[in-house]
């Protein structure tokens, strides 16, 4: 066990009050592609450019090509928690781990036990009518094609898009949580989002810890960096 690891467990055995902030790197050990990477979604070639798939205006005038890419790229299918998501969980369970907050859409932590997770970004677990507002189960995604709801508007996941606001409620919780905790591990993210990586900002602790197997622009103002994987550090604490 490295030296890093070693001042990770030390600091969290010292905490009492603990938050997860996580992105796209902690879900890719189960198999889900993220965005920005080499081999990203943003990096592949599609009829239209993912940010403008995952527009709002893109949803409301083609919701074919949304729909398409969507059934293709982000339904995340069998995939289940990896050592991260179940490590979190275990930590919540004791007592330690206050809170989730995740910029992903998978409903990965949930699966593995966590309870409290802010979800910034939505999910794709949830769906409701664009039109009418009335929620919507998933055998409406079974046909693989539009989904309607009975009052003839089309029926969209929970999530986020491009040109779209965060929910308020859940911004407000995850800066109370931000604000209170004694340490903040931050993983699995390149902090180049925005206004979801700025959130961080809220944390003013001196035991806060970036684990990412690449630099990111809040290095400097980290107390532990890991540039490793972040299953691979969740299985040793």
């Amino acid at each position: 066990m490295n030296e890093k690891i070693l001042k990770l467990r030390e600091m969290m055995d010292k905490a009492n009050s603990m938050v997860f902030f996580g992105g796209a790197g902690v879900s890719t050990e189960s198999g889900i592609p993220d965005f920005r990477s080499t081999d990203g979604l943003y990096n592949q070639r599609f009829k239209y450019p993912p940010e403008t798939i995952l527009s709002g205006s893109f949803f409301k005038k083609h919701p074919e090509e949304f729909y398409e890419f969507y059934y293709e790229k982000l339904q995340v299918g069998d995939v289940k928690p990896n050592k991260a998501h179940i490590r979190l969980a275990q930590l919540e369970a004791e007592g330690k781990l206050k809170a989730v907050i995740t910029q992903n859409i998978d409903g990965l932590h949930q699966q593995a036990g966590s309870k409290n997770v802010y979800e910034l970004h939505g999910t794709i677990h949830r769906l409701y009518c664009s039109k009418c507002g009335k929620p919507a189960g998933d055998e409406v995604l079974a046909g693989k094609s539009v989904p309607l709801c009975s009052c003839g508007g089309v029926i969209r996941p929970d999530v986020v898009l491009y040109e779209e606001g965060l929910d308020q409620k859940v911004i407000m919780d995850a800066i109370a949580h931000l604000r209170s905790c004694d340490m903040l591990i931050v993983g699995g993210t390149s902090l180049a989002v925005y206004p979801a990586a700025g959130l961080i900002n809220y944390y003013s602790g001196d035991k806060l810890v970036l684990i990412n197997r690449d630099p990111t622009p809040f290095d400097n103002h980290a107390n532990l960096v890991i540039n490793e994987k972040l299953g691979e550090v969740f299985a040793q604490v």
